[in-house]
């Protein structure tokens, strides 16, 4: 029954006013969630539950494979190209454009001798980037011209005239009038009198003699690619690699590159990783020079954009990833929305049956942004593979159980704008951290020998910071990890 007209209301009872109390609460801490929605993470959905990760298949999953050889050698070329960008005087591109020049000699200097024109024009790439007077020091008697060729190797192997005292005498003058320090003498009929007793300095007699050099140890070896890899190690050191491959049976450089590691022929692995000045490498940086000089002919804009990318760090990271073309994490929101959809997967909890590590500091500015740490402990899933595959191999070489110590992993473009200390190619979720706080040498070596082997492969880059070693993962890795 209605109340009537000019009546007292009744007093709520003690129970309805606890119920509408409530009702008031509950709709406060709503109004408080939406409202933090709109600001910043405090909502964000945490990502999936950290579960544990299946070790890393038994043996080695980037030993070499004859039937995969092709691919060994496209993937050793593009994971070995960066010095060619960064080390050519001048860039890439200056330096295609002198050893272009060059072209018609080196057309003539290989004609009827079966040796490939498109390696020896990579070779005077890699050798002198097209520069004909450099020496490869201060004497005469080291490297010179546009192969660089030893004075001894010349005289004694290739038969070249040089006389060496006249050479040195003439290459001081030259210094001097270059310098200034001499004046009064003319530099152009110096540097002639100097070719006139001096092979080396003459382009056209170099690269005859290079041809000489590159017939003779191809009948060595029997094999065009051993003999260009001898130009740089030498026939002999070459000689003693394959004695401690095999018995000194010649064999596709691909092959005696990849299939040695220290615990698989290891004594031609430490004879190829003891050489100095990337011997071990050249074949690879011969291969890359052929390809800028293809691109230089037929596509200027992708070399350019290529030399761009292999020269915006100290690692190939962003040749891997091109920013324009590779999702980057903008904030927290971005993370958690990749969680929900195993864009990004996180760190397992099984870390030390793994050989890893992981830093408990990962995430440590979330709480400024409004975010849980736990956004800023994942990597997309090909690059949690490579890692766990990475750890294994490194406990496997080292011979021990210490883990590696993962520093950082994925991260976003907000994060890295507030942290002292940010890795920017992390916000793509394909690098992370390693920390350079070893356990051991063993453990160091083994770490080092795995860096090199994969970046070999293409299926990282990676550089060296002071206290940490960034490694980013190619896309594609997962092919190698099945």
């Amino acid at each position: 029954m209605n109340d009537a007209p000019g009546r007292r209301p009744r007093r709520p009872s003690i129970q309805q006013r606890r119920a509408r109390l409530a009702l008031l609460v509950g709709a406060l801490v709503l109004a408080v969630a939406v409202i933090a929605s709109g600001v910043g993470g405090g909502s964000l959905p945490r990502p999936p539950r950290a579960g544990t990760a299946p070790g890393a298949a038994g043996g080695d999953p980037f030993a070499y494979a004859p039937s995969r050889e092709a691919d060994f050698v496209a993937r050793a070329t593009a994971g070995e190209a960066q010095a060619l960008f960064v080390k050519s005087p001048g860039g890439a591109i200056a330096t295609a454009a002198r050893v272009a020049a060059f072209r018609p000699m080196i057309d003539r200097a290989t004609a009827g001798t079966g040796i490939d024109p498109n390696l020896l024009e990579a070779l005077v790439f890699v050798e002198s980037a097209g520069r004909p007077e450099i020496i490869a020091g201060t004497d005469p008697a080291d490297a010179a011209g546009l192969t660089q060729i030893l004075a001894q190797t010349g005289q004694a192997l290739l038969g070249m005239r040089i006389d060496l005292q006249q050479s040195r005498r003439l290459t001081a003058a030259i210094a001097a009038v270059a310098s200034g320090a001499r004046r009064g003498l003319l530099l152009a009929p110096l540097l002639a009198r100097r070719a006139a007793i001096d092979a080396r300095f003459v382009p056209a007699e170099e690269l005859a003699a290079t041809v000489r050099y590159l017939q003779l140890a191809e009948r060595q070896f029997g094999r065009e690619d051993l003999a260009i890899e001898s130009y740089h190690m030498g026939i002999g050191n070459l000689h003693q690699v394959l004695d401690d491959y095999d018995g000194g049976r010649a064999v596709p450089y691909v092959q005696l590159y990849f299939d040695t590691a220290p615990d698989h022929h290891g004594a031609a692995y430490n004879l190829l990783a003891g050489f100095g000045d990337d011997s071990s490498l050249y074949y690879w940086r011969v291969l890359g020079a052929a390809q800028v000089m293809h691109l230089y002919r037929t596509d200027r804009s992708a070399l350019m954009r290529l030399a761009s990318l292999q020269s915006a760090s100290d690692s190939t990271a962003e040749v891997l990833h091109p920013p324009d073309r590779t999702e980057m994490f903008s904030d927290p929101s971005a993370l958690a929305d990749a969680y929900q959809h195993r864009t990004l997967v996180p760190m397992p909890t099984n870390a030390a049956r793994l050989g890893l590590e992981f830093n408990r500091g990962m995430g440590s500015q979330a709480s400024k942004l409004g975010a849980t740490a736990a956004l800023y402990r994942g990597l997309r899933p090909v690059a949690l593979g490579l890692l766990i595959a990475l750890a294994a191999r490194v406990r496997s070489l080292s011979g021990g159980a210490e883990p590696l110590r993962v520093y950082s992993t994925v991260s976003d473009a907000r994060y890295q704008q507030q942290s002292q200390d940010g890795f920017a190619a992390a916000t793509n979720g394909y690098s992370f951290q390693i920390s350079r706080r070893y356990v051991s040498r063993a453990q160091a070596d083994a770490f080092q020998a795995m860096l090199d082997r994969l970046q070999a492969l293409n299926l990282i880059a990676w550089a060296r910071e002071q206290t940490v070693i960034d490694v980013s993962v190619a896309s594609d890795a997962g092919s190698w990890l099945r």
